[in-house]
């Protein structure tokens, strides 16, 4: 994958095998037994969402779907620290 962090040959490695969100963080293990933790309020979406939603999660080869919420993650870019555009901490957010 061109520009990507993850090389052709080790990609399957970095496959999610599970994934949970708490109310304030998204947690993704991977094949390589790496466990990313990314702050919730990076993705506006899953903090918005309640938590039957945030939980029904589907994994894919290459990142995690969210079907009811209609949001995809790569892997690639938790990776990267990629969040969306303008997500704000909530103590920024709250001024």
């Amino acid at each position: 994958m061109p520009g990507s962090a993850i090389s052709d040959e080790s990609w399957e490695e970095f496959e999610p095998v599970e994934a949970t969100c708490s109310d304030s963080e998204l947690i993704v293990v991977l094949a390589n037994g790496l466990k990313l933790s990314t702050p919730l309020w990076w993705y506006p979406p899953l903090l918005a969402a309640n938590t039957e939603a945030r939980n029904r999660i589907e994994l894919s080869p290459s990142g995690v779907h969210w079907p009811e919420l209609d949001e995809d993650l790569s892997i690639d870019g938790m990776l990267k620290g990629q969040k969306y555009p303008g997500a704000k901490p909530p103590a920024e957010a709250a001024e």
